[in-house]
């Protein structure tokens, strides 16, 4: 019976390591998908400003002519 307590405390130990590695799998996978749908909301944020930046960019060039034809 010795001999089988020491296999039996190394499968109880391989399970447990086992136990922990899928749940270290799991949260870093749960962490990665968070991370890419922060990665996708800042991708789509920042196509918005860059399109609000492009509006204002115009609005500013189109009140520059304006003045400049009041000028003349």
């Amino acid at each position: 019976m010795s001999a089988t307590d020491p296999t039996q405390t190394q499968l109880a130990e391989i399970t447990e390591r086992v136990d922990r590695l899928v749940e270290l799998c799991r949260r870093l996978s749960e962490e990665n998908r968070v991370l890419r749908q922060s990665q996708e909301n800042l991708a789509t944020e920042r196509a918005q400003l860059l399109a609000r930046n492009e509006q204002a960019r115009s609005r500013v060039e189109a009140m520059i002519l304006r003045l400049k034809s009041l000028e003349q």
